[in-house]
């Protein structure tokens, strides 16, 4: 009993610094810094991944938010600050993500999330947005390992597509969530 306390403390505790970072306080990384992690995720993707890779190819933007956090208890939270869109393979701008969940879950983990827009109209969508809900909007397939071996330049036919990688840390169970990804300007 006194172990599950602890835990629940622990995750409110992160809940908690995670809700006040996404209040509109500054970033404490750079553009540059920032930039630089998108940089290394990418590569650290392409390097165990060649569908991704082959997508990039045909990728009109690709989003990338290197170590995004998710802590949960029953009610959970992920946040990501520090993603860039990266078009024709320049950074184009500074996005982050935050989710909320709820279900039977518990745990913390980070990692790193890229977003492959193949389309225009899909990635105007995220230009334009004041805050992109995934879920309204552009079609996102997650591409897991079972589907990337399948995926090829000819079959991939969605507007946007997604990988999840580099997890690190555990987290549990099921539940329903609601992402949101919002443009940012760090100093």
């Amino acid at each position: 009993m006194l172990n599950s306390k602890v835990l629940l403390l622990l995750i409110v505790s992160v809940l908690a610094i995670g809700g006040c970072q996404s209040t509109g306080g500054q970033l404490a990384d750079s553009s540059s810094e920032i930039t630089r992690n998108a940089n290394e995720a990418l590569q650290s993707l392409y390097a165990s991944n060649t569908e991704a890779w082959q997508l990039s190819r045909r990728a009109k933007g690709i989003l990338v938010f290197p170590g995004v956090v998710k802590a949960g208890f029953l009610v959970g939270a992920q946040y990501g600050t520090g993603g860039v869109l990266f078009k024709h393979g320049r950074k184009s701008g500074f996005y982050n993500i935050v989710a909320g969940s709820y279900g039977l879950q518990v745990g913390v983990e980070s990692f790193n999330y890229v977003m492959f827009f193949m389309d225009n109209d899909s990635l105007n969508y995220l230009e334009k947005s004041q805050g992109w809900e995934v879920g309204v909007g552009p079609t996102v397939v997650v591409v897991d390992k079972g589907f990337g071996k399948s995926l090829t330049t000819t079959t991939a036919k969605d507007a946007v597509y997604s990988f999840i990688f580099g997890q690190k840390g555990l987290m549990a169970g099921i539940g329903m969530q609601g992402s949101k990804i919002s443009k940012i300007d760090p100093e």
